[in-house]
């Protein structure tokens, strides 16, 4: 046997002791998170396209491996570096698990339909508690951290909305800004909403009453300590510029007004006619993360087609029945 795995084999065997013994004493993790700069275990939703995911990042120094361990010390995520990248160690690691439908959306794929795990099955699924952070470094030191995961799940905004004004400089130059609003919500969106009074409850998508018993608190109640909000082109997969991950994004405190303006030197950059879709996120106190998507935003238009009732973009322009 190569001295190599003798060691590594002596390294796993040494977290192994220090989990246990941490299990059995009071932690005394310091901030940011014990001896790690950052780590969190955190839910995130995505309210329009109704998914939920488990995400988790751990950001230390010169790491050789690490693991992640539930409440009960049960491992759920491990890693080992080898060669080049043992050479170079590693920093942050960061993962999402997979998001699959937490609705019945008539719209989807039979496959995706088979695999739905509605917001009730993935609560259940995972533990709220602890969640302990393991890293060995370059220099066979150990490193722990530590995360509450909670099922306080903030509300998914609602009523997104985006304008263009035009704006007269000093100078008399006209700029084009772009103006998003929003509003907090009170429910999940597809993932768990309450029943519209007028519309009635839809079989596809999952009763907000039915998964409260689960929930830490009621989605509205859940304290926003940021919102994120992300303005990105749409651009098709055969499109060169897709794959340069145009975005403008920003962050602003829970207690702000819910309203951020895109400004004109990042729209400017954009071809006529170019799509785009937004997310806003409110994010809770306790890192989970609920969003909700607006698409089908045509910027820079151009030519739109009034005969056809379509903008720029080929996009539907919706007609006020009233005028």
């Amino acid at each position: 046997m190569k001295i190599k795995n003798i060691v590594s084999k002596r390294v796993q065997v040494l977290v192994a002791g220090a989990v246990i013994g941490a299990g059995l004493t009071t932690a005394n993790a310091t901030e940011p998170c014990g001896d790690l700069g950052e780590c969190k275990a955190l839910v995130e939703i995505n309210s329009s396209d109704g998914d939920a995911g488990f995400h988790f990042l751990m950001d230390g120094d010169d790491f050789l491996r690490a693991s992640m361990f539930g409440p009960d010390w049960r491992k759920l995520f491990s890693y080992a570096t080898r060669r080049e990248l043992r050479q170079q160690t590693l920093t942050e690691t960061f993962a999402e698990s997979a998001e699959p439908l937490c609705w019945f959306d008539p719209d989807a794929d039979e496959e995706d339909l088979e695999n739905v795990v509605t917001l009730a099955k993935f609560l259940k699924r995972w533990k709220t508690g602890t969640y302990h952070f393991v890293g060995v470094n370059k220099d066979w030191e150990l490193a722990f951290g530590e995360s509450e995961l909670t099922f306080a799940l903030p509300a998914a905004p609602q009523d997104l909305e985006y304008e263009e004004e035009e704006v007269v400089e000093e100078d008399g130059e006209v700029e084009i800004v772009g103006e998003i609003e929003w509003e907090a919500g009170d429910d999940l969106g597809n993932c768990a909403e309450i029943p519209d009074d007028e519309d009635g409850d839809d079989p596809n998508i999952p009763n907000l009453a039915d998964v409260m018993h689960l929930l830490d608190e009621a989605p509205e109640d859940v304290a926003v300590a940021s919102w994120e909000v992300v303005f990105e082109p749409d651009f098709g997969e055969d499109d060169p510029k897709s794959a340069l991950g145009l975005k403008y994004t920003s962050r602003i405190p829970g207690d702000a007004d819910l309203e951020v303006e895109v400004p004109s030197d990042f729209l400017e950059t954009l071809p006529a006619n170019t799509p785009v879709k937004i997310e806003i996120g409110a994010i809770g106190f306790d890192d989970n993360a609920t969003f909700t998507e607006l698409d089908e935003i045509c910027v820079n238009e151009k030519d739109p087609n009034p005969y056809d009732n379509l903008d720029g973009c080929g996009f539907e322009i919706e007609v006020d029945e009233d005028d």
